[in-house]
């Protein structure tokens, strides 16, 4: 045996990490021929950023002032309430190192969803517990009874608004009720990653004014969608100023570096009409992406979907594979969620720019005629 597998801990030797699109498809394979990335979520073209290294020399500021200023002009909190990670996926580990003790605490998360709370869970040695969404005209939406009977026996609860891999909002009110729940047992995380796509994106869809009526809310927000900033790794946790001093005792002690912080800060000070612009464009494709999977014989539903990407469930198993994989084979990467839960035959293809769509369409419409 290994010294490795001697001295790891035993869960992790045979824990199976998260997939991300990165570790399915590496970038390095797109040495050959070019790829359509349409399996990450990521929005399409790419940044002009200048950078001054007059610093880079130095250790960055622990929360860089031009940084924190930016985001809290832009969410409308005290800068006290936020706190920059890197990317929202650090936001989840620390929340559950703050509040969970290995091996004696536990999660709560509603499948499908995204599967880094999970993992970050099982790395901590915190036990993960399930109430999955239930289907409704109105989409993937909360069971508010399973949730009431874990109340006490969970420490976090994680709630993604708009869902990954689902796509749509949870309601409002659903979102109160859960947090109502758990007010004086568990932090509720509400995961708003994709929010900036919700239709004319205002205080209506955000939970972020909740954060003035309960202590036990914490909401995660990234610049990797909406912003095109995905490659920059720059995400915030917003909640009470008792819980960022908390988290900010876990975290690095530099966890963001001075080029992030630059190039971040002038997207959200100077880009913010590109932001909104580039949200209405994927908004518009997605509509038009949507009604086209509607037409298709080999296509049994479309999830509604307030994201940047479209969930759709195939006909059967052998189509689902043979759609997944003819993309594949003309270097176009969709995601393949059908081993989530509820989520059988189900592919989502993140909204790439309108030449990208036509292409996989172009390529499904060659192929897969009858």
């Amino acid at each position: 045996m290994s010294i490795t597998k001697k001295l790891a801990r035993a869960e992790l030797v045979d824990m199976v990490p998260y997939q991300s699109a990165r570790r399915l498809f590496s970038s390095a394979e797109a040495s050959g021929e070019e790829k359509l990335w349409l399996n990450a979520n990521e929005a399409p073209g790419t940044g002009e950023y200048q950078l001054s290294c007059n610093n880079i020399n130095r250790y960055p500021d622990f929360q860089p002032d031009n940084l924190l200023n930016a985001y809290r002009d832009y969410c409308g909190l005290e800068r006290s309430q936020i706190l920059a990670t890197r990317g929202a996926d650090e936001g989840i580990e620390l929340i559950i190192r703050s509040f969970c003790r290995a091996y004696q605490d536990s999660i709560l998360i509603c499948p499908p969803t995204y599967g880094m709370y999970a993992i970050s869970a099982e790395n901590h040695g915190a036990s993960i517990v399930k109430v999955p969404l239930v289907s409704t005209a109105q989409g993937m939406q909360l069971n508010l009874n399973a949730l009431a009977n874990q109340v006490g026996k969970v420490k976090v609860a994680f709630l993604c608004s708009p869902g990954n891999p689902t796509g749509n909002l949870l309601p409002k009110e659903q979102i109160i009720a859960a947090i109502e729940l758990f007010k004086d047992s568990a932090i509720v995380v509400i995961d708003e990653a994709y929010i900036e796509y919700t239709g004319e994106f205002s205080s209506e869809q955000t939970s972020t004014s909740l954060l003035k009526e309960y202590d036990n809310v914490v909401i995660l927000r990234t610049l990797s969608k909406a912003f095109a900033l995905a490659g920059l790794r720059c995400g915030f946790t917003l909640a009470s100023s008792d819980i960022i001093t908390l988290l900010s005792k876990v975290i690095a002690p530099y966890p963001i570096s001075a080029p992030v912080a630059e190039i971040a800060s002038l997207a959200l000070s100077t880009d913010l009409d590109k932001m909104t612009l580039r949200v209405k464009n994927c908004n518009k494709i997605k509509a038009s992406l949507s009604a086209w999977l509607n037409k298709q014989d080999w296509c049994n539903e479309v999830f509604a979907s307030d994201a940047n990407f479209i969930l759709f469930r195939c006909s059967s198993l052998s189509e689902k594979t043979r759609i997944f994989n003819l993309l594949v084979s003309n270097n176009i990467l969709i995601r393949d969620q059908s081993t989530q839960m509820q989520l059988e035959n189900c592919l989502r293809i993140s909204i790439g720019s309108i030449q990208e769509i036509t292409q996989l369409k172009e390529v499904l419409l060659g192929n897969l005629r009858p």
